[in-house]
């Protein structure tokens, strides 16, 4: 299996635990597109038409590989909010229902245009009574109400005068369980959770630390800035988006967690008086929950 399948396996195993129980329905997209062709879009109103009675867990975008990553990401986000717009107050839709947005990592086969894509993953009504069954998360449930979650106190970066000179290893290696460690040079599309190219550096650093140090454990915190409240969950789905990479590239999910805070723990004041508060804002934290 080659690196592009297993992240794509990954990334539908690790959130939603497939099962054969479990329905897919597909539409496709011109090239550069995120709206439907006339011909998608009378299958796709044929099948919300028969399926107002199911229930969706989740919709993936992708797209082919023309084109840089960044503007993939977000063209695939945007196959998804497409099709999210006819769904929503149609049929029903689970409440820790998922948006993941593939990009061109998603593209899976020889043929681009089979890659320029939305999948809805849904239950049908007949299904709906072993919902937590088919999703297997009953067990799950059950042991969390047994085993109570370790509360860890967060030390901002500040409190651990590291050197100023410290590269991102060297912070890692002297912090302690609840250190928090801003990842410099992570940066998003505007308004999306589509990383840009010149991020890869710090992402790339972070996964060999990782990978040399396998006991660690991280929680990736999403922060944003300029706004009085984050409506659309960016900064958790931005956690989320660098969580998939490193997964990508080999780190264990199990080792990673995410949460986005929004505008809830700004650095300067909002509205911000300059750029550099607002980028001092605009942040992506890791809290180190286990070395």
């Amino acid at each position: 299996m080659n690196r592009k399948k297993l992240f794509f396996a990954i990334i539908f195993l690790g959130v939603l635990v497939f099962a054969n129980a479990q329905e897919k329905f597909v539409v496709y997209f011109d090239n550069n597109k995120y709206d439907l062709s006339k011909t998608e879009q009378s299958k796709f109103d044929k099948w919300i038409l028969e399926n107002k009675t199911s229930k969706i867990l989740s919709i993936t975008g992708s797209t082919d590989e023309v084109g840089s990553s960044g503007y993939n990401d977000t063209l695939s986000q945007k196959r998804v909010n497409t099709i999210y717009s006819f769904v929503n107050g149609k049929i029903k839709i689970r409440n820790d229902f998922k948006t993941i947005s593939l990009g061109e990592k998603g593209a899976t086969s020889k043929n681009k245009a089979e890659n320029r894509k939305a999948i809805i993953h849904y239950i049908l009504e007949k299904d709906l009574a072993k919902e937590n069954e088919i999703l297997g998360i009953t067990q799950v449930k059950a042991e969390s109400q047994i085993i109570q979650e370790e509360e860890i106190i967060p030390i901002e970066e500040e409190a651990m005068h590291f050197p100023e000179v410290a590269t991102l290893q060297d912070k890692i290696e002297l912090s302690t369980k609840g250190t928090l460690i801003r990842l410099n040079d992570i940066n998003f599309h505007i308004n999306t959770f589509a990383i840009m190219p010149k991020s890869k550096t710090t992402i790339m650093d972070l996964v060999r630390i990782l990978d040399k140090y396998p006991k660690i454990k991280i929680e990736i915190q999403g922060h944003i800035c300029c706004v009085d409240k984050d409506v659309k969950n960016l900064s958790l789905d931005r956690a989320k988006q660098v969580k998939r990479i490193l997964v990508y590239e080999g780190i264990n999910e199990r080792r990673i967690k995410v949460k986005g805070f929004g505008v809830s723990k700004p650095k300067y004041e909002i509205p911000e008086k300059s750029e550099f508060e607002a980028a001092q804002n605009r942040r992506v934290e890791i809290m180190i929950l286990d070395k």
